[in-house]
């Protein structure tokens, strides 16, 4: 994750409207299986597919670009009339399936309707219909004397987006996490306090199979942040929780996962203890390896990696931006404390990225314990310009390529990353902006 390495691949994307309208916020983004495509989601419920360019003889340079391919409303906004409830058409999670065929798959959700959408290309129409004419009125029988075979003809590409499934009314609160479990038939959606497990083909029935909703809600002391499957058994998943723990489940001890198999947290160390040690300690985000080995985790401070295999502490912890340790006075007065920070793995598991604030997002190398800090803004967004490392100066003299903790614009954050599964290609959401960084290229 060498600095140098990285190097601006192509413009930002900008969602239609250059100021930051609510809606063009990028909420979710996601790259597929083999990825050749990566998909975004926004607060205005619309998802945009993003597809790779293929290299050409006479433009080399030129593989990897990124291109829009597709543009879809998944979401749109509700009313609740029983409970007197707006439902936000904002997408909270993207979740690809893997490419069976010549259409692609994806699951899309908002805070209570998962949507399973089909994308695919048509690029032949069919013309020359007995019963219609080339305008697509019927024709009068009587008037037909002879049989035509209809034929295909040519057109332009047209990438359509259908909606396959609509898995509605299974949660009462707002659902913060999808995840495709590897048997491809099933998938799971967390909310605050229950989890459901779905079957692709049926909308009306789930199963609960994690619930921890008190009797009496005022003995309510934790939520579920984020559930996510094994990436390689099926019957296996995990779940954290707003008190900075993680709980791996097996769906065959119990069909209702409420007792946990492993319990992993890491003791409190009490000279650290303040008023915000709960809410930071709450973790945004949880990650399997590829490998299925590891569990990456995101609390508002840190990075941390567990073992399966260890509960009572993780094996890695990685300082975000420990910087701010003196300011979360005046981030739990703007709220920004209570920003969820995603975390993801590069496609061998040796490196990880999360985001910051004033648009910085890091990286950390497992194995030689070298870390970055990079930035993704216009400023620096020329194509093909090498991004240099950022540091952040907390006290003292301050050099000149370091900025200021006290100059740190809190209204750019970076929540939302994605890692190319196969190659060195990110691409991180910076409000409204998209970038796709590459390893640079000679």
């Amino acid at each position: 994750a060498k600095s140098s390495h990285w190097k601006k691949l192509l413009n930002s994307f900008l969602m239609p409207n250059l100021s930051k309208r609510k809606a063009d916020i990028i909420s979710t983004v996601e790259f597929n299986h083999t990825g050749e495509l990566l998909a975004t989601g926004d607060k205005g419920g619309r998802v945009v597919i993003f597809q790779r360019e293929q290299e050409s003889k006479n433009q080399v340079h030129r593989r990897g670009e990124y291109n829009v391919y597709s543009t879809f409303q998944s979401h749109e906004p509700e009313f609740d009339y029983l409970k007197s409830l707006e439902i936000e058409e904002k997408i909270n999670k993207i979740r690809w399936l893997p490419q069976q065929n010549a259409a692609y798959f994806l699951l899309s959700t908002n805070d209570k309707t998962v949507k399973l959408w089909k994308v695919s290309e048509r690029d032949k129409r069919p013309e020359g219909y007995n019963l219609k004419d080339e305008e697509g009125r019927l024709r009068d029988p009587a008037t037909i004397t002879t049989l035509r075979v209809p034929v295909l003809r040519p057109m332009d590409l047209m990438v359509e987006a259908t909606p396959r499934r609509v898995f509605a009314n299974a949660h009462t609160y707002h659902i913060n996490s999808i995840s495709v479990n590897s048997d491809y038939e099933t998938y799971m959606s967390a909310d605050d306090l229950r989890i459901n497990l779905w079957n692709f083909e049926i909308t009306n029935q789930s199963f609960n199979i994690v619930d921890i909703k008190p009797a009496n809600m005022e003995e309510l002391t934790e939520v579920i942040t984020a559930a996510e499957f094994h990436p390689h058994h099926c019957n296996t998943f995990v779940y954290s929780s707003s008190k900075g723990t993680i709980r791996l489940c097996d769906m065959r001890a119990s069909a209702l996962c409420d007792r946990h198999t492993k319990f992993f947290e890491e003791p409190e160390d009490p000279s650290n203890r303040s008023f915000f040690s709960e809410i930071i300690s709450s973790i945004s985000d949880v990650k399997f390896s590829h490998s299925g080995r590891y569990i990456m985790t995101r609390d508002y401070l840190t990075v941390k990696v567990w073992d399966l295999n260890m509960e009572n502490r993780p094996i890695e912890t990685y300082q975000v931006h420990d910087y701010l340790r003196s300011k979360l006075c005046s981030l739990y007065e703007n709220d920004c404390i209570f920003d969820k920070f995603e975390c993801v793995w590069n496609g061998s598991d040796s490196v990880i990225m999360t985001g910051s604030y004033n648009n910085f997002f890091r990286m950390f190398d497992r194995n030689t314990k070298r870390d970055v800090t990079l930035e993704a803004s216009r400023e620096n967004s020329k194509p093909r310009a090498i991004l240099k490392p950022r540091k952040v100066c907390v006290g003292g003299k301050r050099r000149k390529d370091e900025i200021s903790v006290d100059s740190l614009d809190f209204s750019k954050k970076i929540l939302h990353t994605a890692w190319h599964p196969s190659e060195n290609i990110i691409a991180v959401a910076a409000t409204n902006n998209l970038y796709i960084f590459q390893d640079k290229v000679n």
